[in-house]
């Protein structure tokens, strides 16, 4: 069976540091090893739905996978959930800015106001608001089953985290969560609950120090559920 997974950094990061999409204790590699098969992992640092969606239609690496997966992961909404208080287009521009003082000052400051303002804003306006996630796992589904129809296709719920660089603050879980459920149950697509998966191990602080990445025990325990649905869904 060969995969196609589409994620953020929770896909490729582990217990210390981000590492090679092949690295077999990854959770999609994990999955893959269970099922008999093999992982395409198409990732980015802090991707949304929205940047999946964007992998589906600019990335032509896609669009030669399509064609001979057996299996569609859309293991992508956790960070639409994170407080971001600043809109994504000026957090996101950060890094354009030149001279390079200014662009670091400008980081520098924006990440030390960034749980402050999480505290104060209660989590909120965050990354991708519910609405959106769902809009663009609609758009990522019914993109992909035009093409191919019969293609299974599984989706994620959000993980969660305890991140002193947010705060502590993950309010948007709960309703992405929320409208992510109702979503799937009417387009037939069954959900992985990363947050009931990896809740103990992450608030334990078992994880990455960052306090949301994940430690080999999160990432088997993923990837053996994943690999479960997988031989429901095929």
């Amino acid at each position: 069976m060969r995969l196609l997974v589409l994620a953020d950094s929770l896909a490729f990061h582990g217990p210390r540091e981000a590492m090679p999409a092949d690295d077999p204790r990854l959770w999609p590699n994990v999955a893959a090893r269970h099922v008999g098969g093999a992982a395409e992992i198409v990732a980015g640092f802090g991707w949304t739905v929205r940047d999946a969606w964007w992998a589906i239609t600019r990335d032509p690496r896609i669009w030669a996978l399509v064609p001979r997966i057996d299996a569609l992961v859309l293991g992508v909404g956790s960070m639409d959930t994170l407080p971001s208080p600043l809109p994504t287009y000026l957090r996101e521009g950060l890094r354009y800015l030149r001279p390079e003082r200014l662009r670091r000052r400008a980081r520098e400051t924006y990440l030390a106001a960034q749980p402050h303002l999480a505290r104060l804003l209660g989590g909120r306006p965050v990354a991708l608001p519910p609405r959106l996630s769902v809009a663009y796992l609609d758009r990522c589904l019914r993109g992909v089953r035009s093409l191919r129809p019969e293609l299974p296709v599984i989706a994620t719920l959000p993980s969660v985290h305890r991140s002193p660089a947010y705060g502590h603050v993950h309010t948007g879980r709960a309703p992405a969560a929320s409208a992510i459920t109702a979503w799937a149950s009417t387009v037939d697509v069954p959900l992985l609950d990363l947050g009931a998966l990896v809740r103990e191990h992450v608030l334990t602080g078992q994880g990455n120090p960052d306090g949301m990445h994940w430690g080999w025990a999160a990432h088997e325990a993923v990837g053996a559920a994943l690999a479960d649905l997988l031989r429901r869904a095929t």
